[in-house]
């Protein structure tokens, strides 16, 4: 499985942005997708996650702002980020796995201006 994340971009605080996560391989609807971040100067940060299923999760920090879903049949995960704010700018990764994440994509920078 190949990932591609893709969608970062410069935004002003308040506004949106929509990631892509798109997959190679014919086992992505059967994958836990996550997405992860990581800052200037910081460790990768868990962001949220969503289930073969469709149960999604995310870190409180975004709740509300942030959802997650994906798309089987174009092998997508999509991260819609709305009223951003300076403390989400970071690099954005997706990542894919049955019981663990074992594939990473390249990440997507994100910065929002104050």
């Amino acid at each position: 499985v190949q990932l591609q994340a893709s969608g970062g971009g410069l935004v002003q605080a308040g506004g949106s942005l929509r990631l892509s996560c798109a997959a190679s391989g014919r086992t992505f609807s059967r994958h836990r997708m996550g997405w992860f971040r990581q800052a200037p100067g910081k460790e990768r940060e868990f962001v949220g996650s969503i289930s073969d299923s469709g149960s999604t999760y995310y870190i409180n920090s975004v709740k509300g702002r942030f959802t997650i879903s994906r798309d089987n049949a174009k092998n997508t995960s999509y991260l819609q980020m709305n009223s951003l704010k300076p403390e989400d700018t970071a690099v954005y990764y997706c990542a894919s796995g049955r019981l663990q994440y074992n594939y990473w994509g390249r990440g997507t920078q994100v910065t929002v201006s104050s």
